[in-house]
């Protein structure tokens, strides 16, 4: 029996996982307890998404664990054992603003809840593959130091800069920058997992992503930008832009097409890893630009308010270089754009948000 462990099973790139590694004939174990909800309120709750899985997917087996109990978790992989063949690691405390009101629990879960599953792996599955849902957030705000240039809708990069073509690469500084307290935490997981790349041979992966999305996302305001938007847009209810003027720029990228890029490396594995994942110039906008995509498909004006104050250690602008997982794994391709992102999102979801919001105003 071939198993795919993961993590965070029940959001939005864990959900992805579980369905495409069934598929695949995959026994799946998932672990989520929808921490989500303590995170971001009853409105950001996994657990809708946690009892369709258990519904439709006979190979999926839930345990609803904290990442962070080591008990718990040994006991989980040393029931398994070898039979693990992959670990995908998409549990996380997601949010800078959140962080800041626990930094205790922010670090214990985006940290020490990495390094749980880093030791588990080592002791009863070493063969196994460890994917790491990584973030841009551990470069800090060293990109709003690249040289931006102000547009009607949006910023963008001075075209003279090498990352203007096709986006940041892995070299930019990690160090000397404002992360935010959740950026911080990230930084610690995403470098242990290197670590037990390199030092202990697991073959391990940070895939330090942009703003992942896609039609299962429990969006709330501070997390889950795409879904959170057009939730706004469908309800009426009104969104509010936090600085830059509304015009800062954010790759955007399908959980298919992460778990897509999860299998690559899992079909060819290395150690140590480090990938700058997300929508790249193919599949990015500015929150300006996603507003109006809002309005065009939903056919709705959206509500929206703007806030001078800038989130600690913001990006102005982010598009990912997704060149050097694509040369390690040729013939690798983005599928969904911006736009095709939010239609999905809005068609899958709309009767669902309508009847929750006419329920709660009931």
């Amino acid at each position: 029996m071939s198993i795919a462990l993961i993590t965070g099973s029940a959001g939005l790139i864990g959900s992805e996982a579980v369905r495409y590694f069934a598929a695949k004939g995959m026994h799946v174990v998932g672990i989520d307890n929808d921490m989500r909800k303590y995170f971001f309120g009853p409105e950001a709750s996994t657990e809708w998404m946690r009892k369709q899985l258990e519904a439709t997917i006979p190979n999926y087996q839930h345990y609803s664990i904290d990442i962070r109990d080591q008990g718990a978790i040994f006991e989980v992989f040393r029931h398994c054992g070898r039979d693990i063949s992959l670990v995908v690691h998409a549990a996380a405390q997601p949010s800078h603003d959140w962080a800041a009101r626990e930094p205790l629990t922010d670090f214990s879960v985006n940290a020490t809840g990495t390094l749980t599953l880093l030791e588990a792996t080592r002791q009863f599955c070493p063969d196994a593959p460890f994917i790491f849902t990584s973030t841009n957030k551990v470069y800090g705000d060293s990109p709003n130091a690249l040289p931006l240039v102000e547009h009607e809708s949006r910023w963008e990069l001075d075209r003279a800069h090498k990352f203007a073509e096709k986006g940041i690469t892995e070299e930019q500084p990690v160090d000397q920058s404002t992360h935010s307290v959740f950026g911080a935490s990230k930084v610690a997981a995403d470098t242990m997992v290197q670590e037990y790349g390199r030092y202990f041979g697991l073959k391990t992966a940070c895939f330090r992503a942009g703003c992942l999305t896609g039609p299962n996302h429990s969006g709330a305001q501070l997390h889950g930008f795409l879904a959170y938007l057009m939730k706004c847009n469908v309800t009426g209810t009104r969104y509010t832009v936090f600085g830059y003027k509304g015009k800062q720029v954010r790759d955007n990228m399908h959980s298919s097409d992460l778990v897509r890029a999860f299998d690559r490396f899992f079909q060819s594995p290395r150690s140590g890893e480090v990938y700058n994942i997300g929508g790249s110039r193919f599949s990015n906008c500015s929150v300006l630009e996603a507003i109006a995509m809002c309005e065009e498909i939903s056919g709705l004006k959206m509500k929206w308010e703007s806030a001078r104050e800038n989130r600690i250690g913001d990006h102005i602008w982010w598009i990912s270089d997704i060149r050097k997982f694509q040369s390690h794994y040729p013939g690798y391709e983005l599928r969904f754009d911006c736009r095709a992102i939010l239609r999905e999102i809005h068609d899958r979801n709309q009767d669902r948000w309508k009847e929750v919001s006419r329920v709660a105003g009931a």
